[in-house]
């Protein structure tokens, strides 16, 4: 989409924007890119045709780790609560398919429940809501450093996890209280980690 509208990023560009709602991070990539001010009109158009493209593509496979990793957290007996960015209606319909009950509809925060987005404590502070704990009795994962800020700015223990090109440094330097170098990792240790933070 970005490429149709004349703007060439580097992949480290859009991993460093994820975590922020995807008419945030259109918005800004106009605006560095281009110095144009989107519409709001225009800004779904483009989200529109970004969700086309993303739909015509060839599924992903899961995440190694992640389902080991949900299920280490609700074998603890705790909630579990999405906090996301996106609104991309066919990567929250695969939820339930690759994490059976561990995210229903009402344990979703997502682009479209926010007004701010990461890094703004909104959406984690939002998560917490929905799950009735306090920022103290919160234990939030993310891969990207404004996922990273927007939790610590909730007050939630942070663990941050390495699934990309983002060195383990930029997780620490958001603010992350932990930081694990790929999401195996974080899944092979994190029972240890919940029964010392319990």
């Amino acid at each position: 989409m970005l490429r149709e509208a004349g703007i060439e990023v580097e992949p480290a560009e859009l991993l460093l924007a994820e975590g922020r709602t995807g008419t945030d991070t259109v918005r800004q990539l106009f605006m560095r890119h281009l110095s144009q001010e989107l519409s709001d009109e225009d800004c779904r158009r483009l989200y529109r045709r970004k969700a086309e493209l993303f739909t015509s593509m060839p599924p992903v496979t899961l995440m190694p780790g992640a389902q080991k990793l949900v299920k280490a957290v609700r074998d603890a007996g705790l909630t579990t609560v999405l906090v996301t960015g996106s609104g991309q209606g066919s990567l929250l319909e695969r939820l339930e398919a690759d994490f059976p009950g561990a995210f229903p509809q009402n344990r979703r925060v997502t682009a479209y429940n926010v007004s701010r987005g990461k890094p703004d404590p909104e959406p984690y502070l939002k998560g917490m809501e929905m799950a009735s704990v306090l920022p103290r009795q919160t234990i939030a994962f993310d891969n990207a450093p404004l996922g990273v800020q927007s939790a610590c700015n909730a007050g939630a223990l942070t663990i941050g996890i390495v699934t990309g090109p983002i060195p383990p440094q930029s997780l620490v330097d958001a603010g992350a209280d932990i930081v694990f170098n790929s999401m195996p990792q974080c899944a092979d240790a994190i029972a240890e980690v919940l029964n010392l933070a319990m």
